[in-house]
């Protein structure tokens, strides 16, 4: 009888501290910074959006950043910006898509903060990022074709965290609402 193949086990992460920052990773579209805000206020805990303290750590825009300096610029400040969200006192915090595919980053998230993969459909998240043309990994190229590659280059990344929700087709509310049970259930509340 052949032996029958297997798909090689992903590593569980470290149990996170209790009090930890409650972060969001997973693709641009998911829904991290909408789920974020409604999960932060009803945690009642401060919310972070880190894309939006880069910008004003840099003074510049994303796509900005993105166009003048290269994404390996961006993924440095990034990753010194989230270790100092970290660094604080517990809040939730909406990563950037491709913070948690940092090795550095990853790591350090995983260490000291809940990490929560939201996930959706690729077509959700295909049709999402549409409505925008702020994003700039998607800037002048096919967005079903980046979407589609992108979700299958990070998923095992994401596939790390420490927990995994789908945030479609069902409003935000439901996502928070998992994330809630999730995180009760792990004692995490």
């Amino acid at each position: 009888m052949p032996a029958m193949a297997t798909k090689p086990k992903i590593p569980k992460p470290p149990a996170p501290p209790r009090n930890a920052p409650i972060m969001l990773v997973g693709l641009m579209g998911a829904g991290k910074s909408t789920i974020g805000r409604r999960l932060a206020r009803r945690l009642s805990l401060p919310f972070v959006d880190a894309d939006e303290e880069i910008e004003a750590a840099a003074g510049l825009s994303v796509s900005e950043i993105f166009a003048r300096f290269g994404e390996a610029h961006f993924r440095d400040g990034e990753r010194r910006v989230i270790a100092r969200l970290m660094e604080g006192r517990r809040q939730v915090i909406a990563t950037g898509g491709g913070a948690f595919v940092d090795d550095e980053t990853r790591a350090a998230m995983l260490a000291s903060g809940i990490t929560i993969w939201v996930d959706a459909d690729i077509e959700v998240l295909i049709e999402r990022v549409s409505r925008r043309d702020t994003r700039p990994l998607l800037a002048g190229q096919d967005r079903g074709a980046v979407m589609r590659a992108l979700a299958k280059a990070r998923a095992p990344r994401y596939a790390e965290a420490h927990f995994h929700v789908m945030s479609s087709p069902a409003p935000p509310q439901e996502a928070v609402e998992a994330i809630i049970a999730e995180l009760t259930n792990a004692d995490l509340l």
